[in-house]
């Protein structure tokens, strides 16, 4: 029986760059790196950062084959990828090449079998480059056995340092590299990008499914391609957007989007109904709660009435069902409703029981976007009113909002009553319950 040549390769790796020309989103990277290669002023050691699956490692990789590959000519910057030198560093394999985990050899000692092997030209390549990936976990030991030798390397010897978080490279370190920070990739480019590759494997894909695929990968390809292999696991022909949400136990944006105008009309019953739906359709609280404030977001940029701000992530209707909300409610009724939910992260996060929890901040978000506005809630304190809202709502009960020092205010005596309007406190105990009212409903404009 005759055995399949080539083993299954994921995405992330079949289609890993392997030109600079590939690099998806990176063109000033590309630029600088090329006019670097073709004025010859390479330096001698790179720092690249950015988020994980932007490219780091696979740039330098490209960068280690441009360096030795033994067929490019004069004038060329992309390897060949067709010599012994390309193939075996785009295996990781190449002996001149040495690729070192920064997160499992953290310390001086590893950094001292580098020092001491520098001095050695390189056996079969015309440089000799150490790639230290995640670089940041060195200790400061080893940072400072490094600091001579990065800054005066033997001629044949180049360093390229990858990193996820640069503020905790030391600045002795960054002085002595050339930095290129790599960019997550916009919506857009990465759907261009997933659908070139769909092309190549004979696939089709619906623009939302792509859409949602972009938006959950948060601008990184290797995240991308990750959750297409599993999509296509499960697909026949057509990558649906019903399929991709199930995998990914998402919800729709509309559906989302109908929720909020749920809680926002302060109808607690069906908002609930929704909400447990959504949870026995394998969508986590956490992840729930994520696309509520995310969606929060989108209709408080929606209200703005900019075109550019909103951008291509959202589809027609969406960006209609926003506007629509956008303008049921006022600014201020947004970030009120913002706050009660964003703080409901953390409350998720130490919750030993994560569904009640979302349960009863759903409770809390109803009650708090159908409370009287706050110019109705200041003028019945101001005036001692008794608007029917605050009857409604217990708010006649000012002693919730008393501070201690009205509590112990005592009835004025015949040698206090004198007192005149300049030796009166200017804080008083009504305006510390408008200050109380301000906090709650931040960006809240206090009309006289």
């Amino acid at each position: 029986m005759k055995l399949s040549a080539e083993p299954y390769k994921v995405l992330a790796l079949k289609y890993r760059p392997s030109q600079f020309s590939e690099l998806v989103g990176q063109d000033t990277l590309v630029k600088t790196l090329r006019n670097a290669f073709l004025s010859k002023r390479v330096g001698h050691a790179f720092l690249l950062h950015g988020d994980r699956g932007v490219g780091k490692t696979s740039t330098a990789r490209l960068i280690a084959k441009a360096l030795n590959c033994l067929e490019k000519k004069e004038g060329d910057v992309e390897p060949c990828n067709s010599c012994s030198n390309c193939k075996s560093i785009q295996l990781g394999r190449h002996v001149d090449v040495i690729e070192m985990d920064g997160a499992s050899k953290t310390g001086v000692n590893d950094i001292r079998e580098i020092i001491e092997t520098v001095v050695y030209r390189a056996a079969s390549a015309k440089f000799k480059v150490y790639i230290i990936d995640e670089v940041h976990m060195l200790s400061n030991s080893a940072f400072n056995a490094l600091l001579k030798t990065l800054e005066e390397p033997p001629e044949h010897v180049k360093f390229i340092f990858a990193t996820t978080e640069i503020k905790k490279i030391p600045l002795t370190i960054l002085s002595r590299v050339n930095r290129f920070d790599l960019k997550r990739l916009e919506i857009d480019i990465l759907m261009k990008h997933l659908l070139e590759i769909l092309q190549r494997e004979g696939l089709k894909a619906e623009k939302e499914a792509l859409k949602t695929i972009a938006r959950e990968a948060a601008g990184s390809v290797r995240d991308a391609l990750s959750i297409l292999d599993q999509v296509l696991v499960n697909c026949e022909t057509i990558i649906e957007k019903q399929m991709v949400n199930e995998l990914l136990g998402k919800v729709s944006k509309l559906e989302v989007l109908s929720l909020l105008e749920l809680i926002m009309q302060g109808k607690t019953n069906e908002a609930l109904k929704i909400v447990r739906s959504f949870i026995a359709g394998n969508t986590s609280p956490k992840l729930l709660l994520q696309e509520l404030l995310e969606c929060l977001h989108f209709i408080s940029v929606s209200s703005l009435m900019d075109n550019e701000l909103m951008g291509d992530e959202y589809s027609y209707e969406e960006k209609e069902f926003a506007d629509k909300l956008s303008k049921s409610a006022d600014p201020v009724t947004f970030t009120s409703l913002w706050q009660v939910l964003f703080k409901g992260i953390d409350e998720l996060r130490v919750a030993s029981e994560p569904i009640t929890s979302l349960e009863m901040l759903l409770f809390r978000a109803c009650h708090m976007s159908i409370l009287p506005s706050p110019d109705v809630l200041i003028k019945g304190i101001l005036d001692n009113g008794t608007d029917s809202k605050m009857h409604v709502y217990n708010l006649e009960r000012k002693s919730s909002l008393k501070t201690k020092e009205k509590d112990e205010i005592v009835t004025p005596t015949e040698s206090n009553s004198k007192i005149t309007d300049l030796d009166k406190p200017e804080e008083t105990a009504d305006n510390s319950a408008v200050k109380e009212i301000l906090d709650i409903f931040p960006g809240a404009i206090v009309k006289k």
